[in-house]
């Protein structure tokens, strides 16, 4: 099963080995695919919506 869901925040980005920076391939706002299974669940005080923290490589797809 495929999950839907939308980004809602971003990290800076990576560097590799070499200190190269990577940066991030998605945005706020940007509508993605996940897995059913992984993430990291989050619920943030006085906030009633559930969060999932995901690694970039985890997402299967961006949808345009």
């Amino acid at each position: 099963k495929v999950l839907h869901g939308e980004v809602v925040a971003v990290g800076p980005g990576a560097r590799k080995d070499n200190g190269d920076f990577i940066p991030v391939q998605v945005k706020v706002g940007d509508k993605v695919l996940l897995p059913e299974y992984g993430g990291t669940k989050v619920n943030l005080e006085n906030d009633e919506k559930e969060y999932h923290l995901f690694r970039e490589n985890d997402i299967l797809a961006k949808i345009e």
